[in-house]
C-alpha cells in the first residue's frame, strides 16, 4: 500500500503545472510616437523579431511569464516551465540572427567536464528548439534565469563602481571560468564585459515576485501593425547574491584553431588584435584587464577616441598601451600584419597621433592607495602584457596573491 501511493504522488508530482491567465486589459499603453526597446533596430522593422505575447507557451512546456531584455538578435523572456516546474529563460533569436556555430559552442560547454570548479561559473544551454513562423523559423536557446549583468549592478550602485572585496570574488570567479573555458573546452570567449558576466539566482523568490508583478501590474507595452512590444521588467533585489557567471557565447571561437579574424569590444581589443598577429587565450586575459577598470574605477582604461575627432581608431588605442606598457617587443611587431602602420623597423612609434604624456596604471587607478594600490597594480600587470605569452593564465591568476584565493 505504501508503495502504491508513493506511486501515485509521483505521478502527481510529474503532472505539468496549469499556465497561468495573465491580464489582457490594465496595462500602461506606450505612445505610438515613442520608440522603446527593440523596436529602436533595423531589424524589428523589417519584422526579423518574434512577436511574443506574455502568456504563450513554446515547445508545449514553456509558458512566457514577462520580458527580462532585448538586443540585436533577440529577446530574453523569464517562463514558466509547466513540465519541470521551475523556471527558465527563453531567449528568442530574429530570424538568421545566430550562427549554427554558437549552438555548436554551447554542445562543448554543456558536455566536456561538469566536475571541473568553473564549470558554475558559465552559462550552459538546457535546451534549444525552434519557433515555426510563416516567411522563416526562429531559434530559441532555454538557460538558467540569472539576476542582472555586472553592468546592471553597477547602476544599482550609487558610487557605479565595485568595492575591492567585491572586485576580487567576481574576479576569482570570472577566472574559474575562462579556466573551464580555455583550459577544458578549448574556447575563446572574445567579448567579456560587464553587460556578458551575470550573477546567478540564488533567492528563488524573486521569480515568484516577478511572476505576480506581472499578473497584478501587466507590463506597459505598445501595438506595432498589432504586434506587440513590451517594456521589459527588472527582477527585485535578491536577500543573497549567488555565483559569478559567464555568458553570451555568440563571439566565442574554438582557441586550438589559428585565429586572426577583429574581435573584441573596441576599448578591450588585446595588442595582438590590433596588429592583426594570430590570437588565442591571452585575448581573453587582456579583456579583463582592460575591463577592471570599467567596473572598479568607472572609467575606461582605455578608449582608443582618435584627435582628429572620427571616433575609435586602432592607432589613437595603441598609442594609449604604448604610454600604459611602454614600446612593444620587435619580436610581437614581427608577427603583426599590420605593425608597419603604427611602428618603424625598429619599433618606434610612427603613426601620426602624439603617445598620451600622463597615461600610466599609476596614474589611471584612484581607488586604492599605499601597498594596497602596488599589489592591485602588480596584480593587473600580469593580465595587461604587449606579448599574450608573457601574460598569466586564467590558472595562475587564480593563485595570484591580490586574489587572495584559497584552493
Amino acid at each position: 500500500m505504501q508503495t502504491l501511493f508513493k506511486y501515485a504522488r509521483s505521478l502527481v508530482q510529474k503532472r505539468p503545472l496549469t499556465p497561468l491567465q495573465f491580464p489582457a486589459t490594465g496595462f500602461q499603453l506606450i505612445n505610438d510616437h515613442e520608440i522603446i526597446e527593440e523596436e529602436q533596430f533595423e531589424e524589428f522593422k523589417a519584422g526579423r523579431y518574434y512577436p511574443v505575447n506574455i502568456g504563450d507557451i513554446f515547445h508545449t512546456r514553456y509558458q512566457v511569464v514577462g520580458k527580462l531584455g532585448f538586443g540585436l538578435t533577440s529577446t530574453v523572456w523569464l517562463a514558466r516551465d509547466l513540465v519541470g516546474h521551475d523556471f527558465k529563460t527563453l531567449k528568442i533569436y530574429t530570424r538568421g540572427g545566430v550562427d549554427q556555430e554558437e549552438f555548436n559552442i554551447y554542445q562543448i560547454i554543456n558536455k566536456t567536464n561538469r566536475f571541473h570548479p568553473g564549470y558554475s561559473h558559465v552559462r550552459t544551454a538546457l535546451d534549444v528548439f525552434t519557433i515555426p513562423r510563416l516567411g522563416g523559423d526562429h531559434k530559441c536557446l532555454v538557460q538558467k534565469p540569472m539576476w542582472d549583468s555586472f553592468k546592471d549592478l553597477l547602476n544599482r550602485n550609487p558610487t557605479h563602481r565595485f568595492t575591492e572585496d567585491l572586485l576580487r570574488v567576481g574576479l576569482t570567479q570570472i577566472f574559474l571560468g575562462l579556466s573551464y573555458l580555455h583550459s577544458e573546452c578549448k574556447i575563446v570567449h572574445t567579448d567579456i564585459k560587464a553587460d556578458n558576466i551575470l550573477v546567478e539566482i540564488a533567492d528563488k523568490s524573486l521569480l515568484d515576485s516577478f511572476t505576480q508583478a506581472e499578473l497584478d501590474h501587466p507590463s506597459p507595452r505598445k501595438f506595432v501593425q498589432e504586434k506587440p512590444v513590451y517594456q521589459s521588467r527588472k527582477f527585485e533585489r535578491p536577500k543573497r547574491f549567488g555565483r559569478t557567471v559567464l555568458s553570451d557565447f555568440g563571439s566565442a571561437v574554438r582557441g586550438d584553431e589559428i585565429q586572426k579574424h577583429d574581435a573584441q569590444p573596441n576599448v578591450y581589443r588585446c595588442p595582438e588584435v590590433m596588429l592583426k598577429t594570430e590570437w588565442s587565450y591571452p585575448a581573453d586575459v587582456w579583456n579583463v584587464g582592460a575591463m577592471i577598470w570599467d567596473i572598479f574605477e568607472d572609467k575606461h582604461l582605455f578608449y582608443g577616441n582618435d584627435p582628429d575627432g572620427s571616433g575609435y581608431k586602432t592607432r589613437a588605442h595603441l598609442a594609449e598601451v604604448v604610454a600604459v606598457l611602454g614600446p612593444p617587443p620587435l619580436d610581437l611587431l614581427k608577427r603583426g600584419a599590420r605593425s608597419g602602420e603604427f611602428f618603424d623597423t625598429d619599433g618606434h612609434w610612427k603613426a601620426g597621433v602624439p603617445i598620451p604624456k600622463n597615461l600610466t596604471l599609476e596614474n589611471s587607478s584612484n581607488s586604492l592607495d599605499g601597498e594596497r594600490k602596488a599589489a592591485f597594480l602588480r596584480f593587473v600587470r600580469g593580465l595587461l602584457q604587449w606579448r599574450p605569452e608573457d601574460r598569466k593564465t586564467a590558472e595562475q591568476l587564480l593563485d595570484d596573491p591580490w586574489l587572495d584565493y584559497k584552493h
